[in-house]
Parts: structure tokens; C-alpha cells; sequence
């Protein structure tokens, strides 16, 4: 059942002294924008208004959710310091007797909202601006950037050590909890070790001979893991369907845990056969596209994204898009699955901005990635009046007046903070690695980061 608002007032406010009732000056901005309706719509179509269990208030919900993400709070840590706060109890409309809500409640509540509800959020905050003339859309830029998944760097040889572990884990997970029990299963883990171990010994090598013989070696353990992740997945998959016939007859508790153990098994050996396919593929000489990588066991969304950055060439995760103004507010973002390319992501952008604010940017700006004839165009044909975009290869002598003009030379110039504007979201709004699994949890993390970044940006402009 939704909640919006926490009514019941609290009697101990009235005995406290003033000094504890006055909240920080930055909070006491972002409550006075946070407390409006309009952040309440996104939430009905996830609650019924009569039935259920009561939810946790939305203005609740909000304004912890902006304290995690300014703060990069985890769940528990966030909960224990509000409880442990007057002013953040305060701000959060927790009553001071009250009880803080739970973290895996918080956690429920927001995966169940999912990624389309932040983008409402951020949308209502930015239709709110507008209606109180803070955005200003003299001149936008634009960049792209890599939102880290949270795995290791990914090789061949680790993701099949990893697979033939969890399936260790999990089948004796199946097992405990009454399903498969006589059904024969080899735990090779101690052997899977081994060979990681015994590559991990070759890779010092510096020498030419050396360095081929390691090579020669690499590629022999490499495929002897192939043919014992397969060996282990056969038994794995005797396992799961064994266990799977078990559900009939195993009650209570533990058919939970033999269902969720048995569904996780499935999607395992999915993916573990994703992987040596992959494996035997490059050892065979063809390398897989990156498009369809598989780069962790946990999160099948991330895929490596080469940006030519000389200290990390390729990076795990997502690739955003990331689109501010004068005043540094995020007026658009994007958070995609793979390596799309720039250039055909800025119209849409713009065309986004324009259905948002009612008008079109007056002037656009983004690096060299972006510069196409097609996108230039495109802008022009959306009312961008002045594009600045230095365009790909060798321009023609034309070009090259037209990119050494004043004008053109300081957007370019400008431009170059975006790259600050992302810096300050990896530093201080959890955009440099992404703590949850999949593409639409990544979009949900993002997205509350850019809601905070722009609560904090639109009130000291409401403060001004």
C-alpha cells in the first residue's frame, strides 16, 4: 500500500531545543524542493493505494536515497546514521521515536521501482526547475564516459576457475537442502586452483623464448580448465535435473531454498557454457566480439568498452552519455549496454532536451567523437542555432576557417569542462564503478546519482 507522506506528528519535537530542530542549510534546500507532489506520481503504478503492506513513506524514501547517493552510503551505513542523526531524522520526516526503515527494505523498494521511475524523478525535478527559470540553455555540451560494473578484470582462464567454483558451491546448496542427494557430483575446485596457479607462474616471463613458451603454456592449461569446466558442468547439469524432480516432494523452507539454489544453477550453467564457448573460440584464433562478450559471471550485462585511455585501454562496464549546461545541472543523460558510438547519440539527446524545456539549446558543444556532417545537420534541422564540434579526420580548408573562428575556439574551450562534470560524478555521486548487477540496476544507480547531483546543483541555485 503507497505511502506518500509521514503524518504523524511527533511529540518530542515540542520539547526539543531550536538548535536541534534546524537542518543544515544544504539540506533545508533540497527538502523544500523535494516537498512537492509531482515526485509522488512516479510511484503509484508500483503500489496499490489500498492494499498491502504500508509502504515506506515516498517523502521518506527520497530523501534517503539522496543522502546514500551525496554521501556514497551503503544501505546499512546510511540507516544507522539517520538513526543516529536529529537533523538527518528530520530531514528524512522520521519522527524521533520512530523506527528508521530497514536497509533490504530500501533495497526492495528500489528494485522494484526500477530504472524508469529515477528517469520520471529526474524529469520532474528538471520540469520543476524550469517552471522556476533556473536552467538555462544558452549553450549545452556533451561527453561520453564508462561507468565501471563491479568485477575484476575478466580473463578466459578466471571466469572458468570462477564458474567451477560457484557450481561447487551452489550444487552443495542443492544438496542441503534436500534435492539430488544420491546424484554424484566431483568438486574440482582444488583442481581448477592449481591451474590457475600454474599460469599465474608463467605470466613473469620477459624473454622472447620465454615469453613464447608461456604462451605455448597459457593456451595448454587454458584448455585443459575448458575441458574441466565441461566435465564439472556435465555433473551440474545431472544435479539440476535431479534436484528439479526433488521440488514435488521437498516442503517447507528448504523447497524455497532447493527452487532459488536450482534457478540460480540454471542460469550458471547458462552462462558457463557462454564462456567456454568464448574460450575455445579465442584459443582457436577467432576473437570473440566484444558486443557479445561475456566478461562476468554475475553481471551478463557489462562488456568491455575500449575509450584509449592510456592507463585502463579497456574498461568493464557501460557506457553513459552525459549532457550539462552553463550552470553545471545534468539536463540529459544516457546509460547504455556495449560501445555504441557517440555521434548518433547527441540528436536524440537534443531532441530530448527540446520536448523537456519547451526550446531548443541555443548552442551545442562536444569533442571530436561527435563530429559528423550527419550530426551537425541533424542539430541544425532541431534549432540549434551555433554548433561547435570539431569534426573527424582532416577538415577542408573551409572547415578549418570556420573551427579557428572565436566563437567556435571558445565553446571548444568550454566544452572541456564536461569532462570535470563527469570527474565530479565518478568522485563524488558513484558513477565511477557501479555496485549493482545488470544494465537496468546500473541505469537505477546513475540515476539517483544524477537526481542527487542535480538537488544539490538546483538549490544553491534557488539559494542565489
Amino acid at each position: 500500500m503507497l505511502r506518500t507522506r509521514n503524518v504523524q506528528p511527533s511529540l518530542w519535537e515540542s520539547v526539543l531545543p531550536e538548535v536541534c530542530l534546524r537542518l543544515p542549510a544544504e539540506l533545508e534546500r533540497v527538502d523544500e524542493l523535494l516537498d512537492d507532489e509531482r515526485f509522488f506520481a512516479p510511484f503509484r503504478e508500483h503500489f496499490d493505494v489500498r492494499l498491502g503492506r504500508p509502504s515506506v513513506p515516498v517523502e521518506t524514501y527520497l530523501r534517503l536515497m539522496f543522502l546514500k547517493h551525496r554521501y556514497q552510503l551503503g544501505y546499512e551505513t546510511l540507516c544507522r546514521e539517520v538513526a543516529d542523526s536529529i537533523s538527518w531524522r528530520r530531514f528524512c520526516r522520521i519522527d524521533i521515536d520512530a523506527v528508521v526503515p530497514h536497509p533490504t527494505t530500501l533495497m526492495k523498494t528500489t528494485s522494484r521501482c526500477g530504472a524508469d521511475t529515477v528517469a520520471q524523478l529526474n524529469e520532474a525535478l528538471l520540469v520543476k526547475a524550469n517552471e522556476q527559470k533556473l536552467v538555462r540553455l544558452g549553450k549545452v555540451r556533451a561527453d561520453t564516459t564508462v561507468v565501471s560494473a563491479d568485477v575484476e578484470y575478466p580473463t578466459d582462464s578466471g571466469l572458468l576457475a570462477k564458474a567451477i567454483g560457484k557450481m561447487g558451491r551452489i550444487v552443495a546448496r542443492v544438496k542441503a537442502a534436500g534435492g539430488a542427494t544420491r546424484t554424484r557430483f566431483r568438486d574440482r575446485r582444488r583442481s581448477a586452483g592449481r591451474k590457475v596457479r600454474q599460469l599465474a607462474s608463467k605470466l613473469h616471463l620477459r624473454s622472447a623464448v620465454n615469453r613464447e613458451q608461456a604462451q605455448q603454456t597459457v593456451a595448454r592449461v587454458t584448455g585443459e580448465l575448458v575441458r574441466l569446466t565441461e566435465h564439472a558442468a556435465r555433473d551440474a547439469q545431472a544435479v539440476l535435473r535431479n534436484g528439479r524432480r526433488a521440488l514435488g516432494t521437498v516442503t517447507g523452507r528448504a523447497a524455497g531454498r532447493l527452487r532459488r539454489a536450482t534457478d540460480e544453477l540454471a542460469v550458471l550453467l547458462t552462462r558457463t557454457g557462454q564462456i567456454v564457448e568464448q574460450t575455445r573460440r579465442r584459443l582457436s584464433g577467432d576473437m570473440p566480439a566484444s558486443a557479445t562478450r561475456l566478461v562476468s559471471l554475475h553481471d551478463p550485462d557489462a562488456r568491455p568498452i575500449a575509450k584509449g585511455r592510456i592507463n585502463r585501454p579497456v574498461e568493464f562496464g557501460y557506457k553513459a552519455q552525459v549532457v550539462d549546461n552553463d550552470d553545471g545541472v545534468v539536463v540529459d543523460y544516457t546509460v547504455e549496454q556495449g560501445n555504441p558510438a557517440d555521434a548518433p547519440q547527441l540528436a536524440p539527446a537534443i531532441q530530448r532536451i527540446t520536448q523537456r524545456f519547451g526550446r531548443p539549446p541555443r548552442a551545442a558543444t562536444a569533442d571530436r567523437g561527435y563530429g559528423e556532417a550527419a550530426v551537425d545537420q541533424a542539430l541544425h534541422d532541431l534549432d540549434v542555432r551555433t554548433i561547435a564540434i570539431p569534426r573527424k579526420g582532416k577538415p577542408s580548408t573551409a572547415r578549418q576557417r570556420q573551427e579557428h573562428t572565436p566563437s567556435f575556439r571558445r565553446l571548444v574551450k568550454w566544452r572541456t569542462g564536461s569532462e570535470g562534470r563527469i570527474s565530479h560524478l565518478k568522485h563524488r555521486y558513484g558513477w565511477d564503478r557501479s555496485h549493482v548487477d545488470g544494465l537496468d540496476r546500473t541505469r537505477t544507480w546513475c540515476g539517483h546519482g544524477i537526481l542527487a547531483h542535480n538537488l544539490v546543483k538546483i538549490s544553491t541555485l534557488t539559494a542565489g
